[in-house]
């Protein structure tokens, strides 16, 4: 990861920049290299894998919406946020989870490969050696977790303005789900290097290019995602038709369903000569 920090320092002539990571891509490794190289970073903290003594400080902690804490981990800033929203979208997510476990618990399809950390099988324990079974006091645990969230930095930044920077990430995260699925950038059915420089280099245009559509869309006010424009626009067709009279050959783009109307100024030339 460093090498990759130091080469965008060099081709960008980058200062003053803050790195922003998840904390699966993170360990205390990075962190120290991030350290010794004098960068400043925003990560997310793993806080339930805290010591016990953070982890009781943490529970501790008045759950107020929109409230932070913070709090030395060696020598670092450890903030910690709580979110009423997050703790719905914790609870809902939990309890799909759990749900989901006893279906199949059910089913009888839980055996004891299932009990692992992946996932909600944390849920799961292993009774008499014998029997799986849902442990019902590790989901009671997991709930006095709901809506908090934790972040490490090194800046001065205060607490608020380094979770709007953390809550950023989305966007390269969508990104990558856009390449990846979208735009099938993986897997690549190239072996020679330079082709396989093009095929990147292809998806790359294209993901500018939808993000251009994206923009364009949210000034049209249309209020639906680029897939679905472009599903609609698949359907749409034009003719030719050729007046002999005149001589000329005009062309006609058919728009003739419901939603076909909701894209139609896109297939406007007026509009797009008067686009920003």
């Amino acid at each position: 990861m460093i090498p990759i920090v130091d080469d965008f320092v060099k081709r960008f002539y980058l200062e003053d920049f803050v790195i922003v990571a998840d904390a699966g891509l993170m360990n205390k490794t990075n962190i120290s290299l991030l350290e010794t190289g004098g960068y400043k970073y925003i990560i997310g903290a793993r806080i339930k894998n805290e010591s016990e003594d953070i982890k009781q400080w943490i529970l501790s902690l008045e759950k107020c919406n929109g409230k932070f804490n913070e709090r030395k981990k060696d020598g670092i800033r450890l903030i910690i946020g709580y979110s009423e929203k997050r703790a719905k979208k914790d609870k809902y997510n939990r309890e799909k989870g759990v749900k989901r476990l006893e279906k199949t618990y059910k089913n009888g399809s839980i055996t004891k490969e299932n009990i692992n950390k992946r996932g909600y099988n944390k849920f799961l324990d292993l009774s008499n050696d014998i029997t799986v079974v849902i442990n019902q006091e590790k989901i009671v645990e997991d709930e006095k977790w709901d809506g908090l969230k934790g972040y490490i930095t090194n800046t001065l930044l205060p607490a608020e303005e380094v979770r709007e920077q953390y809550n950023g990430l989305w966007v390269i995260e969508r990104a990558y789900r856009i390449t990846k699925g979208t735009l099938e950038m993986r897997p690549v059915f190239h072996f020679n290097p330079k082709r396989i420089e093009a095929h990147v280099c292809i998806c790359f245009v294209a993901y500018k290019m939808y993000k251009e559509l994206e923009r364009v869309i949210k000034l049209s006010e249309i209020n639906l995602s680029v897939d679905k424009v472009l599903d609609i626009a698949k359907t749409v067709t034009s003719i030719k038709v050729k007046l002999p009279l005149q001589n000329k050959i005009v062309s006609k783009i058919m728009l003739l369903t419901k939603k076909h109307k909701l894209i139609e100024k896109l297939f406007s030339e007026d509009y797009w000569e008067n686009l920003d």
